[in-house]
């Protein structure tokens, strides 16, 4: 078992009203039973300290539906928890995800007393019309008081943008991107606007009715955005993620380097030990499952070594550092499942590289991430 630090991902299921972050009509409610609520997430991460102590707890991220509405005692009552049964690291990296409207905003120094350290705030855009196209709530005006409100409360801010929105230009991101750098935060996420099947922009591409920029003018967005972030001293350090120096997401981290990671409340999904856990996603499934069993799993898998190797490398190849290989052999007790013949030509041509034992997306391969993955990883 790796000594590194456990990370711990922490779900609040619910929403006060719809909202564009939630799947689950279920999940939205006007009243919680906060109590409940409280006691059923702090047996489950119990049950997780049960099976998987001697680590402290090197990061822990508060996500889900609206976490930014979980009670600051609550936040404070798990943190305190996590403490006790694991301990936290010297520099545990404790971060919520919020939305930027005023009533989250509101909560921001309650929970900053709380224990939370590092908030990711979901701004999307700096432009309100392009906000009412992505289905959000609130206004630029709205986002940026939240992002003050941050800045004051938190010792670290992230937040994201979206971009490659259909009809943008090079000159309208360059200048959104700008401002947002001028913030000053020390990390921002900034992804490419996608079409993924089932949804309300699947509906309209298919229909004539939408159209985002074509692969050439992409790469050109994606081009732009790394030059401009390097030279304001923000490197992407992953495909969509780009940080000062020492700000990087070590939760995040976490996930793309492949190590261990607990998931506690509705619908959290983990791996540890070689096995991944997947909690019950429902909210009243998942309480039903923890008064029976004494936690809210639904399914817990043991891993083979070729299918941890296989997300290692999916998840590692979207790192500027790459993958340490000797590590994703060991996973498998032989060779790493890669297409070897299929590597050696994309390093021939730029897409990929090998520094020493790691194997890494350049630059130049970083845009076409998804289609390199495709080639080369023998699932």
């Amino acid at each position: 078992m790796s000594a590194d630090p456990l990370a711990l991902y922490i779900h609040w299921p619910f929403c006060v009203s719809k909202c564009p972050y939630c799947d689950f009509n279920s999940h939205v409610r006007d009243a919680v039973d906060q109590d409940r609520w409280r006691a059923a997430l702090l047996a489950d991460l119990a049950h997780e300290a049960g099976v998987a102590a001697g680590r402290p707890i090197g990061s822990i991220f508060f996500g889900g539906g609206t976490p930014s509405l979980m009670p600051p005692d609550t936040v404070a009552a798990l943190i305190e928890a996590a403490d006790r049964h694991w301990g936290l690291a010297p520099d545990c990296e404790i971060t919520l995800e919020a939305n930027p409207s005023s009533v989250e905003a509101a909560r921001f120094a309650d929970l900053a007393a709380a224990g939370v350290n590092r908030v990711s705030l979901g701004l999307q855009s700096l432009d309100d019309a392009a906000l009412a196209f992505l289905g959000r709530a609130h206004s630029v005006r709205e986002g940026l008081a939240a992002l003050d409100t941050a800045q004051a409360a938190f010792a670290r801010v992230s937040f994201d943008l979206i971009y490659a929105r259909p009809g943008q230009s090079m000159a309208e991101w360059e200048a959104e991107l700008g401002r947002a750098i001028g913030f000053g935060t020390g990390h921002l996420s900034l992804y490419q606007l996608t079409i993924e099947p089932g949804t309300r922009f699947a509906t309209l591409a298919a229909k004539g009715e939408l159209t985002i920029p074509d692969a050439d003018d992409a790469a050109d967005l994606f081009e732009l955005t790394r030059a401009m972030t390097e030279a304001a001293g923000l490197p992407a350090y992953e495909v969509s993620n780009h940080a000062r120096p020492g700000e990087e997401s070590r939760h995040n981290l976490t996930y793309w380097r492949y190590r261990d990671y607990l998931g506690v409340g509705p619908g959290a999904h983990g791996r540890r030990g070689g096995h991944a856990t997947f909690r019950r996603k429902k909210p009243e499934n998942w309480l039903d499952a923890l008064a029976r069993n004494g936690h809210g799993i639904e399914a817990e898998d043991a891993l083979p070594g070729h299918e941890q190797a296989v997300e290692a490398l999916l998840m590692g190849l979207r790192l500027r550092e790459g993958v340490d290989m000797p590590r994703i052999a060991a996973l498998t007790g032989g060779e790493p499942p890669l297409r070897g013949e299929r590597v050696d030509l994309l390093i021939d041509q730029g897409l990929l590289a090998r520094d020493g034992d790691r194997l890494r997306t350049t630059d130049t391969g970083m845009p076409v991430l998804e289609a390199i993955l495709r080639e080369i990883v023998a699932v």
